[in-house]
Parts: C-alpha cells; structure tokens; sequence
C-alpha cells in the first residue's frame, strides 16, 4: 500500500534550463513557543533558547529544512499579509534556485505561464533574492538564492531508496 505513494522516477522537470530544489517548509506563527514546543514533542530538534526568535530553522533527515516565522516576520516584508487572505497562508514551500539571476527567469516563466505573481523578485534583507508566486489553490511557493557574488551549486537530489 504504501509504495502506491512513492513519486515515480521518470518525472520531467518543469523546464530543463531551470533547477530550483525543494528545500524548506516555512510555517507561519502567532505564537513562535507554542508551535516550537508542539514540533517538539514530535521529536524535532529545536533548541529551547529558540522560542523568543522571530525565525527559526530546523534540518530534517534527507537536508530538508522546516522554518518558523512570526506574523510580524511575515509583515516586514509583505505588510498586507493578514491569516486567511488569498497568499497569506500558514504554511509555504520553498524551493532553491542556483543564483539570483534563476529566481528572476523562473518567475517570469512561471508568470508568463498564467501563474499568479504575489511578490516580484527583489533583494531581501536578510541576503537572498526572494520572489513568492501563488500554486493554483493559493497556496505561496516561495523561490530564493543566496545574493553572494558566486554563483551557488545546487546539488543534485539523491535517488531514493
């Protein structure tokens, strides 16, 4: 039964000139110690001095990661985000694109395919070019790169077991 869930092998990048990896969930919080506190009687290895952070990160097993933002996180850079509003989900994926100069062709591409742009890219404080475009159901895919001068190598995705 459970194999039935597995993703098949032979599936097709979006674009072939494009290499974003999934790389984050970000989850959304009005109350950053609760929600540690509730991950972390799951099991996930959050240090206990993280709770009065306004964004945490935990790296699951496989180099997945799982971050934390507080509401007023969220509304430093996107100040009309309000919970339940059209692109102000709770949770978001994140994918990681080689340089700076993917996260802008990439939401172009996906903007000139008819997806909803909610954020153009620009330069985040925080050190990375960021732009945000909504899937079909609303939900915010976030797509990033590190800003440094250097181009960054994604690595490639190990196969599964």
């Amino acid at each position: 039964m459970a194999d039935s869930f597995k993703t098949s092998g032979t599936a097709r990048p979006y674009r072939t000139d494009m290499t974003p990896r999934f790389d984050l969930i970000g989850i959304v919080t009005s109350d950053m110690a609760a929600s540690l506190a509730f991950y972390r009687r799951l099991g996930l290895d959050v240090p206990a001095d993280a709770d009065g952070h306004p964004h945490v990160e935990a790296t699951l097993p496989g180099g997945l990661r799982l971050a934390w933002d507080t509401d007023e996180t969220v509304r430093s850079f996107q100040p009309e985000w309000s919970p339940g509003a059209p692109g102000s989900g709770r949770i978001s994926l994140a994918f990681l694109c080689a340089d700076p100069a993917e996260v802008d062709s990439l939401y172009r591409a996906l903007t000139g395919d008819g997806y909803v742009g909610h954020k153009a890219p620009w330069d985040a404080g925080w050190g990375q070019r960021y732009a945000v475009v909504l899937d079909p159901d609303g939900n915010t895919v976030d797509l990033f790169a590190p800003l440094a001068q250097a181009a960054m190598d994604v690595p490639a995705e190990e196969p599964a077991d």
